[in-house]
This record gives structure tokens, sequence and C-alpha cells, in this order.
């Protein structure tokens, strides 16, 4: 590193832990254990129809710059989002959840195009990941630190946010990262299409289109230059950081879903249909999913585990409800 970027990069820290502290200092502290529960939704769209309807509004239960962690919950957790995903859209299900789990949680909305007008500008993950999208996570990752006080954030990523949670615990923040739970991941990239003008870019061949509309979409292509940075040294993992990695069987964009299983000493891979046939949950449903949320909650907090529910969930409309019971027959 050259002097000039030191002392740039030594200038932004100070600059983030002052904001921190004043941000800190305006409020009094909030102790995340006495908060009162909010309903948290089990249906991915539920982000979307918020962001659509209140733009601009923060996620239910996240983003309080005033919560403190609890002896018990140490370390903050940053909810990283996937491709076209945001802070909103991407998380109905867990700004909520851990908001009643006791957890200081946060998110954003990294990676978006910039100069484009609303809603487009409020898709996330279309940037270049490792030159636009982990710098941007990993300065929210340090404004977060700042604020709350704790050294380490755990991290839960879904879809290309699992590539740029990897690459933040390994590259841009090593060390300050506790745990990564990654949700549908794809660590060694995927050969699946996205959907609209994107996917019938990839669906077509003309890569090169594909990555002018979002630059992302390359780095996630199997050889990419980014999954090479992630795996220099022959791991997409960081020393001494717990990764759990949960996958589907009928993911529809990360292909195979087996590129999201990794073996390494502190990995845990998971397909969540195994034990549990009945739920089919693919790359959509499974970020709202109940049973993969207990996974991640017993990740974030292995001292008191719970066991993982199992329940019927359909491909993108989440848990099917029970039938209701039949009256009984006269006479019978």
């Amino acid at each position: 590193m050259s002097l000039v970027r030191a002392v740039v990069a030594l200038a932004t820290t100070a600059a983030l832990a002052l904001a921190g502290a004043g941000a800190a200092a305006a409020q009094p502290a909030t102790d995340p254990s006495t908060r009162a529960p909010l309903p948290v939704p089990h249906f991915f769209f539920a982000g979307a129809a918020q962001a659509l309807t209140a733009p601009g509004a923060e996620l239910a239960g996240a983003n309080d710059w005033s919560c403190r962690p609890t002896a018990d919950k140490p370390r903050p957790v940053v909810l990283v989002h996937g491709t076209s995903g945001g802070a909103v859209t991407n998380w109905a299900t867990y700004g909520p959840l851990l908001h009643n789990e006791g957890y200081c949680v946060f998110t954003l909305t990294y990676g978006a195009l910039p100069g484009q007008p609303w809603p487009i500008s409020v898709l996330g993950g279309l940037s270049h990941t490792a030159e636009v999208s982990m710098p941007q996570v990993a300065e929210f990752v340090d404004r977060v630190l700042a604020a709350t006080g704790a050294q380490q954030v755990d991290l839960v990523g879904h879809s290309q946010g699992t590539l740029v949670s990897g690459l933040v615990a390994k590259v841009a923040r090593p060390g300050r990262v506790g745990t990564v739970a990654a949700i549908a991941p794809l660590w060694h990239g995927s050969r699946g299409t996205g959907s609209g003008a994107i996917g019938a870019a990839l669906a077509s061949g003309d890569r090169g289109r594909a990555v002018e509309v979002a630059p992302a979409l390359g780095q996630m292509a199997v050889g990419s230059e980014t999954l090479d940075l992630l795996w220099s040294g022959g791991t997409p993992y960081a020393p001494d950081v717990t990764y759990l990695n949960l996958v589907t069987r009928y993911d529809q964009l990360v292909q195979p879903y087996t590129s999201g299983v990794v073996e390494g000493p502190g990995a845990t891979n998971i397909v969540i249909q195994d034990g549990c046939e009945q739920n089919r949950a693919e790359h959509l449903a499974i970020a709202a999913d109940g049973r993969t949320a207990d996974f991640v909650l017993n990740a974030l907090d292995p001292h008191h585990p719970r066991e993982p529910r199992c329940e019927p969930v359909a491909p993108y409309l989440g848990p099917v409800p029970a039938a209701p019971a039949l009256p009984a027959v006269p006479g019978s």
C-alpha cells in the first residue's frame, strides 16, 4: 500500500469512528433485549411490497444506530443482499426476526448503478462485485463497529451477498467478521441465468451485453477474476471465521446448487431438504424460509441451538397453510 493510500485509509477509519461516536452520543443506547417483538413474515416478496409502497423506509427491526450488543450476543449482524436486491427488499424476514432474537441488526443497499431513476436506483448488487460492492459493504461494517463498539460483526448473505460477505471477511476486513451465514451461496460461481434483459442476454450467450447491463453478473460466473480473488490461497474461507452454507436442491439461479458446498475446517454445509423433503424453497424463498432461518440462528448463537422446523414450503410462495379439517359427516 502506498503512503497516500495508507493516509486515506486511516483518515476514512477515523472519520467513520467519529461519525459513529457522534451518533452514539446523540441518542441513548438501546438494549436489544428490551424491545417489543415485531411480526415476522415468511414471504420473500413482502420486502419488495414494502419498498414499493413506502420508498425510503427502513427495514423493520434494522438500523437502530443506538443499539448496543449484549454480552450473550456481542456481535451485531449485517445483512448482505443478493443481485438486484436491497436493504428492504431482500430481508423482510431477517430484519424483524433478528430484532426479536435480541440482535443489533443492520442492512444496506450496496452496488446500485449510479445515475439511474427510481426504482432502478434502489436495485443493489449490480455494480462490479470486487471494485464497488466489497468496499461499500466493508465501509458499512466499519460504521457498524464504530457505532456499536463491537469488535466483530456477523454477516448473513444471500446469493451474490455470500460472495461479497466472503470477500469482506477474507480480503477487505480480515479479523472483523466472526461468522458468515451464507444462504444460497455460489462459492464456485454459477452457470445459471437471471431474469428479464439480464437473463435474456446470458441465455443468448451475449455475455458482453449482460455484463454491460450489470457488471456483477460477470463476476459471479465460473472463472471470474472476483472468484479468483476470493479463492486466493486455495479456499474461499478466511481463517478463524465460522461459515454456514445453506443450499437448496431447487435453486434455479445457482447452478449447480452444489456450488455453495465447500468443505473447510470452520464450515458447515446443509442442504435444507435433507430431513425435510416437503420444503421446496428455491433461490428466492430460501431467504424467507423458516427452516433456513433456524439454521442461521443456530450458527449465530451455537450455545442455544433449536430444532430446525420442517413444514411444507412452496417455491416463491413460502409456507403452505395447513388444510382446514373437514367437518364430520352426520351419521358417520
